[in-house]
């Protein structure tokens, strides 16, 4: 039937607007005359679906089902459009170009690409074709929202149900009606007016912030944690996620242990009770969380209903009392209450502290009556249009709730006496000196101040059931308030709890990111929630964690100050909110402000939540979870690092301050890991390193992506600089000039010994060659690291997607090989030949290599040319240098025989290395020879070879030395490498090759003849 409907659809399409349908083959009129014979045989009944017709084709033309974009794509792929008339593939603004996610008509819509866009001119546009970013018209717009209802979409609150009822049902406690007359018995109608303020100015601060977070960006659910961790990063916000899911777990418990002690001194009342009072109350306490449980899971529907039923209950039991207050009835007044009189209210005006009760101590037992502003913003995925409901209905709920307790303080301190004996015959007489506001009404309680009273402002907690109307009122409103925080605070979890697993903050939690239903309900975390506060509830005694509950919330309401703070001390563009009533330092204010209340409330408590959350934030930051949320954390670092290099680029270089800054040409970092660990060996935490990639092929993005994932996968501190570039020596230049940011910039260029080199083209082998000179020419030092078994894994099966497969013996030496700089070293030597004086850059790499854990077992040892008669002379002259340089050494040799003639087999063998590269001009003609030394610039010379025999024998004899005192250690380096820029680069390679053979890892250090050591303070 669904095919049968979507055909009659089509139909009725084709007829009413061909011209959409240019994506079709076949001309216009065959399909309108197509559509109108459709339609002559389905009646003219399906007009009615018109409205219905338009979203359906719209959707086909949009999506293809399969998440492939075709060329009949209309948005998410735009050629052959037309734009202002113009045929173009170039896209006018559109809102659905920047959603995260898909839009409401199918997949997400993507602009054209600059690729495409580039090669637009080289395509053949048809003549017509949808206007390209057109918006959809009204009918397609209303299809959409019909299509929406009619699917039964999740049900969203708007900021009267679904904020404004929640702050004021969490913020309107139990406190109300059981504390805050001895509150005001015990601080004045002043004072306590002076604690609902400073209460109110924090959560009214709070409350500007978390709408300055709410209105810069579209919310979703996951409430405090969501707002967080999208300002400071999954750091702040996993801890504070995790802790305020479990406060809010926690506060069911203590709200419903609230409501079971109420219960329970009720049955205790007519000796109804079923067994002890403390049983009694885990017996009621859980049938209640069972029962809330039955509605939270029924639904948000529900828990809305049942909310506004409670509200309105609340709100009958507040306007009892105030109405009770203008009703004195003659029984009362034994036990305080008097009505409205001047008297009571000028006494009850100054604060009579007792029972070593002080101005902080009766603040922190109020402020958890404040606390509860995050109940709307909590449940932030289920409302229709967070970023207008969060701000108008907190703040509205913290106005309105605050307002209400001042003038229930005002209305009690002026009303009821501070004490009372409830006894009818204590009247005032003659012989009394009686002074209190009671004595002008006719009583006299002095006698309560030898203690003992059971009634008044300071001894009755029940006090505001006998001032109102109807007292069993104030009984179901403290019922009301109970079980309606329990409500919020059962619902508030679960939500905030699914939206941390889903951003698996905390691997091993998933299995509570799930929802079910169309609300997505997290029916695993209503049961998790569930079970935390039941195990709370059978304890019965919350005394202890309920500070620790407070100060959770705080450190919630602290961290949302801050981040507002953060957010406009990093000046990020992006950082746009539609609510302007905020200021950074006011809200930097709202959070010293919070972390004060928290230690003022309990200071142990306090530690303990600084202690959790920084734990956790040490977890999560050591776990690093693979998310970007463009939080103000890496706005600010990119400040502080614009600023610093800014600062730097105004200082001039220093040789103290010298440190060897490396360009690596590693290609892909995963194709030469030894190359990489060896340099990050030596510049981790103390340097630059930047992985150079010259490309001779132009890449997706992604690729870029993959490399850096890569080093932060194996933790290499490096950055990745890929080029495009004609060959080696084209990119290596674009790099040796362009890589780098002020001082950050390279001054070591590090390369792999090329291996192949003898096998491969020459001209490869000139590009290698040049690229060594040019660094020299740009006053770089060059490292070269040669490996027996070379450096490039790039070619064995598995590196690139981590799967094993089975190895050539070869391959899996080269592959060990490729780890050898990840492992700790053993105790052995670095050989240091220090043949030249390159300005220190040879001893100052094998230094910095011993300063790490992994080489700190292994000592320098240094090799120095000399004369057999100097010998003692030069080793004292070397280790005076050493000592001055502050570098521990283990041992000088000087090489007396270093001018000795090398083998006659070695020479032999230098000789046939390079047969094949050489000239060879005497067995031709002079032009032939000029003409092939142009064409082939590499080839040797017989007079360079003669030229340069001295420094050939010097390569050869050098070898020979390497392999006499340096053939078994963990690293060795020599200078011994030459910047020669007139010699051919056949012969400079075979020079690198006979040096180098046959040797463990060998590398080839020249600085650029600059100072990079100094013993001068």
């Amino acid at each position: 039937s669904n095919l049968h409907e979507s055909k009659q659809l089509f139909c009725f399409y084709v007829q009413n607007r061909p011209d959409r349908l240019s994506v079709f083959p076949g001309p216009e009129e065959s399909a309108e005359a197509a559509g109108r014979s459709c339609m002559t045989e389905l009646g003219t009944s399906m007009r009615a679906l018109y409205i219905n017709c338009e979203y359906l084709i719209y959707s086909i033309l949009h999506s293809t089902g399969t998440g492939q974009t075709h060329i009949s794509d209309s948005h998410s792929n735009t050629y052959y459009m037309r734009t202002f008339g113009h045929n173009t593939i170039d896209a006018v603004p559109n809102i659905e170009f920047y959603r995260q996610t898909a839009a409401p008509f199918g997949e997400k819509l993507t602009r054209p690409s600059l690729s495409e866009l580039h090669d637009e001119l080289d395509k053949e546009p048809f003549e017509d074709g949808l206007v390209n970013g057109e918006e959809p018209s009204a009918a397609e717009e209303a299809a959409a929202l019909m299509a929406k209802e009619a699917k039964g979409g999740a049900v969203k609150f708007g900021w009267v149900k679904g904020v404004l009822v929640r702050c004021m049902l969490n913020i309107w406690g139990v406190m109300l009606f059981i504390r805050m007359s001895w509150i005001v018995g015990q601080a004045g109608i002043g004072l306590t007016i002076a604690i609902i303020l400073m209460a109110t100015l924090v959560t009214t601060i709070t409350g500007l912030s978390t709408s300055a977070i709410a209105t810069n960006g579209f919310v979703r659910g996951g409430g405090a944690y969501y707002l967080i961790s999208r300002s400071l990063g999954p750091e702040f916000g996993g801890s504070i996620g995790l802790i305020f899911a479990f406060a809010n777990a926690v506060a069911v418990a203590m709200y419903v242990v609230g409501f079971a002690e109420t219960v329970v001194e009720m049955l205790s009342d007519v000796d109804a009770l079923m067994t002890d009072e403390l049983n009694d109350i885990r017996i009621v306490g859980t049938l209640t969380v069972i029962l809330l449980l039955g509605i939270s899971v029924a639904g948000m529907e529900w828990e809305a209903k049942a909310q506004i039923v409670l509200l309105v209950i609340l709100l009958a039991a507040i306007a009892n009392y105030f109405l009770g207050t203008f009703i004195p009835v003659d029984n009362k007044e034994p036990k305080g209450f008097f009505g409205y009189h001047t008297a009571i209210l000028f006494e009850n005006f100054g604060p009579d502290f007792r029972e070593e009760e002080t101005f902080f101590s009766v603040f922190a037992i109020f402020f958890p009556a404040a606390t509860g502003i995050l109940a709307g913003a909590n449940i932030s995925g289920d409302l229709a249009d967070p970023q207008s409901a969060i701000p108008i209905g907190t703040l509205l709920a913290i106005l309105v709730t605050g307002l209400t307790y001042v003038a229930v303080a005002v209305s009690a301190g002026s009303c009821i006496v501070r004490d009372a004996t409830g006894d009818h015959n204590d009247t005032v007489s003659d012989t009394v000196n009686c002074t209190d506001a009671a004595c002008t009404l006719g009583y006299d309680f002095s006698i309560c101040k030898e203690g003992g009273c059971q009634y008044g402002l300071m001894n009755d907690f029940q006090v505001m059931s006998l001032v109102s109307y109807f007292g069993p009122l104030i009984t179901a409103g403290i019922f009301s308030a109970t079980l309606s925080s329990a409500l919020a605070s059962l619902v508030s979890a679960p939500k905030v709890f699914q939206a941390l697993c889903k951003d698996n903050i905390y691997p091993g939690l998933g299995i509570f990111a799930k929802g079910y239903g169309k609300n997505n309900e997290p029916l695993r975390g209503y049961v998790l929630t569930f079970c935390i506060g039941l195990a709370f509830i059978l304890i019965a005694e919350l005394n202890i964690i309920a500070p620790i509950i407070s100060n959770f919330f705080l450190a919630s309401y602290a961290l949302i100050n801050f981040s507002v703070f953060h957010a406009s001390l990093a000046n990020s563009p992006g950082w746009r909110p539609s609510f302007k009533y905020y200021n950074m330092w006011v809200s930097l204010a709202g959070a010293v402000l919070c972390c004060v209340v928290m230690f003022v409330i309990n200071w142990w408590a306090a530690l303990v939540t600084l202690l959790i959350i920084l734990a956790l934030y040490i977890y999560v930051g050591y776990k690093k979870p693979d998310v970007n949320w463009g939080s103000s954390t890496q706005a600010l670092i990119y400040n502080q690092a614009l600023t610093h290099c800014l600062n730097l680029s105004s200082v001039e270089d220093h040789v103290k301050n010298f440190r060897p800054q490396c360009l690596v040409l590693a290609g892909y970092p995963n194709s030469r890991p030894a190359l990489l660990q060896l340099v990050h060996s030596f510049t981790k935490n103390v340097s630059l390193m930047v992985c150079g990639h010259v490309r001779t092929v132009r890449t997706a993005l992604s690729d870029y992506v993959r490399c850096r994932r890569w080093l932060i996968k194996k933790r290499i501190k490096a950055f990745y600089s890929p080029v495009f570039a004609d060959n080696l020596r084209h990119g290596a230049q674009l790099l040796l000039q362009a890589v780098g940011l002020g001082r950050l910039k390279p001054n070591t260029l590090v390369m792999g010994f090329k291996n192949n080199w003898s096998d491969g083209n020459m001209r490869d082998v000139e590009n290698y060659i040049n690229t060594i000179h040019d660094a020299f020419d740009l006053q770089f030092g060059v490292v070269i690291l040669r490996l027996m078994d070379g450096l490039d894994i790039s070619h064995i099966p598995g590196q690139a997607t981590e799967t094993k497969s089975p190895l050539s013996l070869t391959d899996q030496r080269l592959l060990e090989s490729s780890q050898m700089f990840k492992k700790k070293q053993g105790k052995g030597t670095i050989d240091v030949w220090w043949l030249f004086d390159d300005g220190g850059l040879t001893l100052l790499i094998p230094y910095l290599l011993t300063n790490r854990s992994k080489w700190g077992d292994c000592r320098i040892r240094v090799f120095i040319g000399g004369k057999i008669n100097r010998i003692d002379h030069d080793r004292r002259a070397m280790a005076t240098l050493l000592s001055r340089f502050r570098i521990d050494f283990s041992d000088i040799n000087v090489l007396g025989d270093i001018n000795v003639k090398p083998k006659k087999h070695n020479k032999l063998s230098f000789k046939e290395l390079i047969e094949p590269y050489r000239l060879k001009e005497d067995d031709m003609e002079q032009e032939a020879a000029e003409r092939l030394k142009a064409q082939e610039p590499w080839r040797i010379t017989d007079n360079e070879l003669e030229l340069y025999k001295a420094k050939t024998n010097r390569q050869i004899r050098l070898n020979e030395l390497l392999k006499e005192h340096s053939s078994s250690l963990p690293l060795r380096e020599t200078n011994r490498f030459i910047p020669l820029g007139t010699v051919s680069s056949a012969l400079y390679m075979c020079w690198l090759e006979t040096l180098s053979k046959d040797l463990p890892p060998l590398l080839l250090v020249r600085g650029n003849h600059q100072s990079v050591l100094t013993f001068y303070s």
